[in-house]
């Protein structure tokens, strides 16, 4: 007998041996005969209805001879007529739009890529190399700035270097077009979700679709030479800014969005103070993204008549001479570090200022 601090004793607790008081009140629930089995099975089990529904109908549509029927029919097949309707509109563009063109690939070529092009072709090699690594060390780290400066170097000692210099301006064009035209694409998709339903589709087209495909409409528009490359380019490379610019803005905490209209910000104000400054993160993602995809279709650009270190990959290919190949490929990669490093390195920054 156990005594409390009243004093009053208590009775013993039930031992053991007094009866199967918890076991007999327990109800024995039934086992899920599924747990006994083996993984993979428990996984097929576990299947929705509906993918058991397709699998069934994959199996049949596989062993049952449907003879004609699984043919598609001849009159379904546009495909010739949906070709020739894209060749004469096409047609119809290089005539038509043939001053329009034009004066787009002279105002490029003359007054934008040739001048940047020359400029960068000018620069000595060891000013160049100061520079990047200037850039590095206050972006980036000091590692970096030797690692980057090593980079250059290599560059400078295999013989690429204005080759280098022709692709990077090639770059910068292209860039510089992305951000004016895919920055205001990006706003007005996060402003309005209609546009936003409209673009998506054609950004996903542009970013799936093969690039030799809209090489052929380009050629015809713009002919050979630095422009058409410049404008594959973009088409290739706009899409991730465009991208992440609605996203950035769209992710604004609408608690400070709430608190700007609170305190009297118009629409502009809030775009510009508000919303720009706070999607900047994201929207230097954008760019790096950008600028690596324009990177990307340098040796593609080279086919069609813009110079630079892709030249250097398809006479490897040309000659099969795979040291010329390696060093253009060196020289893309280097240059793929180098940007990269650096507007990630920005990119952070400008978080960083934000969490503040």
């Amino acid at each position: 007998m156990a005594r409390t601090l009243d004093g009053e004793e208590t009775p013993p607790a039930p031992s053991s041996s007094d009866g199967t008081m918890t076991t007999s009140n327990s109800i024995a629930e039934p086992s899920d005969f599924r747990e006994e089995l083996p993984a993979p099975l428990r996984t097929l089990i576990s299947l929705p209805k509906w993918t058991w529904l397709v699998a069934g109908l994959l199996l049949i549509g596989g062993t049952v001879p449907f003879g004609s029927i699984a043919d598609v029919p001849e009159s379904f097949n546009g495909g010739a007529q949906f070709s020739d309707w894209v060749t004469i509109v096409v047609d119809w563009l290089v005539v038509t739009g043939d001053p329009i063109f034009g004066a787009i690939n002279v105002g490029l070529l003359r007054y934008l890529l040739l001048p940047l092009e020359k400029w960068l072709q000018s620069l000595p090699w060891w000013l160049v190399i100061v520079v990047v690594t200037v850039i590095a060390y206050r972006i980036v780290g000091t590692r970096f700035s030797f690692v980057a400066m090593a980079l250059m170097l290599a560059v400078v000692v295999l013989g690429i270097f204005d080759p280098a210099m022709t692709t990077l301006a090639l770059v910068i064009v292209a860039t510089l077009l992305s951000v004016v035209l895919g920055v205001p694409a990006g706003i007005l998709a996060a402003r309005s979700d209609r546009f936003d339903t409209v673009l998506r589709p054609i950004l996903d087209a542009m970013q799936t679709m093969p690039s030799f495909v809209y090489l052929i409409p380009v050629l015809m528009l713009f002919g050979l030479g630095k422009v058409p490359s410049v404008l594959v380019t973009f088409i290739y490379a706009v899409p991730p800014i465009i991208r992440l610019t609605n996203l950035g803005i769209r992710q604004v905490d609408s608690s400070v969005i709430e608190a700007a209209h609170a305190f009297g910000s118009t629409n502009t104000q809030l775009l510009y103070k508000v919303q720009i400054p706070l999607a900047m993160p994201t929207i230097m993602a954008g760019l790096n993204q950008t600028i690596m995809m324009a990177l990307a279709m340098v040796v593609i650009a080279a086919i069609i008549g813009a110079k630079g270190l892709g030249v250097e990959v398809l006479n490897g290919i040309a000659r099969l001479d795979v040291g010329r190949g390696l060093i253009g490929g060196i020289g893309i990669v280097v240059m793929a570090i180098i940007l990269d490093r650096i507007t990630q390195g920005f990119a952070r920054s400008r978080q960083r200022e934000s969490d503040h």
